[in-house]
């Protein structure tokens, strides 16, 4: 058993009480997670536990004195990630991945990173024309392209916010849904207006759609046009055919950017059918200018069973694939 002894240097009381949370529970979430043992008295902080874990808590609690001293709204959710990121060893990259907020004037809102790949994914939003981000449902990818879409149409570097997704998922053809085309795709369309309505105030919001400054829209509508001043979303883009990739990738005009997210465990395309997104990835790999993005469960920020539930599908798959390459070399019976 070793001791760590820490003086700390905070800002202000409020700074104190932020670092320590109520009835010190932050503190609390630390010992429980990393098996130590904390004392606190005033500004110095004594820790008690084996090597290891002394050095993981000291990472741990520098960086939050040093996010919180410069003025971060620490939440326990936050605190939450950051010890996700010490336990993977990036413990130094806390503060850099907090402090790269995309601020949303319009409900004075500050959407950070929560992974150190979530902050790769926004510093290539930021640094490339198209964005490719395939990863595992909860990890933000859909989320944070539209803060940036949000980010860059308040501030007017783009004139409008165009979101699109393939109408065609699990199964279902729009042709044997009840209603209208507008009823007909909105269930696909549902989890983009989700997004868009966290972000944008619901008057606002509607009067953007209204004016066609915010347009959302399957797929198929995408032909035949040319995009100009445009932050272009797609997504679910696992279930595009080739052709559609094709045809969305070529429309993208002068001073515009595209985000095609998606995750190719989850294609709901025939059998006999390439997905686009897989396919798009093969070919345009190295091309300059365009940037993939990689997720995995480590990148979830969902609720912490859904990060267990995409590792164990993982290895179930894993597994299948084995048994199926297996079988098929045993002789014919």
């Amino acid at each position: 058993m070793s001791k760590l002894v820490l003086d700390l240097d905070f800002r202000d009381e409020g700074a104190w009480r932020a670092f320590f949370g109520q009835r010190e529970e932050n503190l609390r979430l630390i010992e429980e997670t990393f098996g130590v043992r904390i004392q606190a008295r005033g500004s110095r902080v004594q820790v008690e536990g084996d090597s290891d874990a002394l050095n993981r808590v000291e990472t741990l609690l520098r960086q939050l004195l040093s996010l919180i001293n410069d003025g971060y709204d620490l939440r326990k959710k936050d605190l939450e990630f950051t010890i996700r990121m010490v336990m993977n060893r990036q413990g130094e990259r806390v503060k850099e991945v907090f402090s790269q907020g995309i601020y949303i004037p319009s409900k004075k809102k500050l959407i950070t990173p929560k992974s150190l790949q979530q902050k790769v994914y926004v510093d290539a939003i930021k640094n490339y024309d198209i964005v490719f981000a395939i990863g595992p449902a909860g990890t933000g990818k859909t989320y944070l392209a539209m803060a940036m879409a949000v980010s860059y149409l308040l501030r007017r570097a783009v004139e409008r916010i165009i979101l699109t997704r393939p109408a065609v998922e699990a199964g279902e053809k729009l042709g044997f849904l009840p209603g209208d085309i507008l009823e007909k795709v909105n269930p696909y369309l549902r989890p983009l207006y989700d997004a868009l309505y966290d972000m944008v105030d619901w008057s606002k919001a509607e009067n953007f759609l209204e004016k066609g400054i915010i347009e959302v829209a399957p797929l198929a509508f995408m032909r035949g046009r040319t995009l100009n001043n445009s932050f272009v979303i797609l997504d679910e883009a696992q279930n595009t055919t080739s052709e559609q990739m094709k045809m969305f990738l070529t429309r993208l005009g002068f001073n515009s950017k595209a985000v095609i997210t998606g995750d190719v465990t989850q294609i709901d395309l025939p059998r006999d059918r390439v997905s686009g997104l897989v396919e798009a990835e093969e070919i345009l790999k190295d091309v300059e200018g365009i940037r993939f993005i990689h997720f995995t469960e480590k990148d979830v920020v969902r609720h912490p069973l859904v990060q267990s539930i995409i590792k164990a599908y993982e290895e179930y798959e894993r597994y299948c694939k084995a048994e199926r390459e297996r079988k098929a070399l045993e002789p014919a019976g």
